[in-house]
């Protein structure tokens, strides 16, 4: 029983007097006349304390917008993407909403009972943070595990900007090989220029330094001048950004239909890496989308970057000796040398010359003339053949 009940009934009953009950019990005799005012119209039960919180309150988070965080929150949920306090407040604000703190929209949805606790979860603030102070400062690489419908096995490689998150590639592939990594590191180049360094793992698609050599990833980036640095073994943490955004990649692609192929799971891949870059906030951006962020600032070059202007391919050497260049709308043939047949090779291009370079020794094994009247140039670097005049 709460002791405005025992005052009031001890008053009433005439055990103790007003002036004696508040010496006893330590209660303002003008609150002791006001509590047997309530007695007298609705009984012991208005004595009850009672609440002080007003009955409205111009703050509070309006019921419509309270509805909306936690359909938001079920909507983003189902379909893979991120639901938490900063990803709902950006999409309120992009439908014309005021949103409230994310603290006041995390308490909205814990309770709702959408919030799951991890006690065990180690806190952000425990982590050392460092982040490229722009684009193309640095690119990380990595790649992780996806299964089609059918249970196969393939690999996502992925190439994403340090400073923005900007997903600069993403590609399915089975398995992934040192070619892909050489190949979808130029085609980002092609689309966004060469980065000042590169950050990923050991794997050996990366580098070959634990088998006392190099292979043709190194040679590459040492050609273009693009500093490599690779992760501590066994410290993923290094590669943190790319590691964390597999997490949000397998959510978004678990959330639909498994794919029956390959060139089906890479139509889904090409649909995330739009959504990603354009219209997913991110929260590291001041909830801006890595697109926005990537294009705001200007983009970092290599240390040492190569002279003029010029353009690079990777390609085989035929077995004929020979690889093919179109140039001006038209087909040319250059002559390497039928000792190098099969060799993988990366093709210097710029005003006047093509320099082939040797991806396993990165040594230089022809040099052509560009001549756009002719069909054939020849190995500058061997002796004119048997028609030195001809074609």
């Amino acid at each position: 029983m709460s002791k405005h009940r025992v005052v009031v009934l001890k008053i009433i009953a005439g055990q103790l007097t007003v002036t004696d009950a508040a010496i006893e019990y330590g209660i303002s005799r003008r609150h002791l006349h006001r509590l047997l005012a309530r007695y007298r119209d609705g009984g012991l039960d208005a004595v009850e304390p009672r609440s002080r919180r007003p009955k409205t309150n111009a703050s509070a988070t309006p019921e419509q917008v309270r509805a909306r965080i936690i359909t938001l929150r079920a909507e983003l949920t189902t379909q893979g993407l991120d639901a938490g306090p900063v990803t709902i407040a950006w999409h309120l604000e992009h439908e014309q909403h005021t949103p409230p703190s994310t603290s006041t929209i995390r308490r909205i949805l814990h309770t709702a009972g959408l919030i799951t606790p991890e006690p065990r979860k180690r806190p952000k603030s425990s982590y050392i943070r460092f982040e490229a102070a722009q684009p193309n400062e640095t690119w990380q690489s990595d790649f992780t595990h996806w299964r089609l419908a059918n249970g196969q096995d393939v690999e996502i490689l992925n190439w994403l900007d340090d400073h923005s998150r900007y997903l600069l590639s993403c590609t399915a592939h089975t398995p992934v090989t040192g070619d892909n990594v050489v190949t979808t590191f130029l085609a980002a180049t092609d689309e966004h220029g060469t980065p000042a360094s590169t950050l990923t793992d050991n794997g050996r698609v990366y580098t070959a330094r634990f088998g006392g050599g190099r292979n043709a990833f190194e040679y590459l980036l040492a050609l273009l001048g693009v500093k490599q640095k690779n992760g501590t073994p066994n410290h993923p943490q290094t590669q943190g950004k790319i590691e964390r955004f597999h997490q949000t990649l397998k959510r978004w692609l678990g959330a639909r239909p498994p794919a029956t192929t390959l060139h089906e799971l890479q139509l889904q891949l090409d649909h995330f890496r739009h959504h990603y870059n354009e219209q997913r906030p991110h929260r590291s951006n001041n909830r801006t989308t890595p697109e926005a962020t990537y294009r705001a600032s200007p983009k970092a070059l290599p240390t040492a970057p190569r002279a003029g202007h010029f353009r690079i391919r990777y390609d085989h050497v035929g077995s004929n000796g020979k690889m093919s260049l179109r140039r001006a709308g038209r087909m040319h043939h250059l002559g390497i040398g039928t000792a190098h047949r099969g060799k993988r090779i990366i093709a210097l291009i710029d005003e006047t010359t093509v320099t082939i370079i040797h991806l396993d020794t990165a040594e230089i094994i022809a040099t052509n003339t560009i001549n756009t009247q002719r069909a054939y140039w020849r190995n500058e670097m061997k002796e004119p053949g048997r028609w030195p005049g001809s074609f």
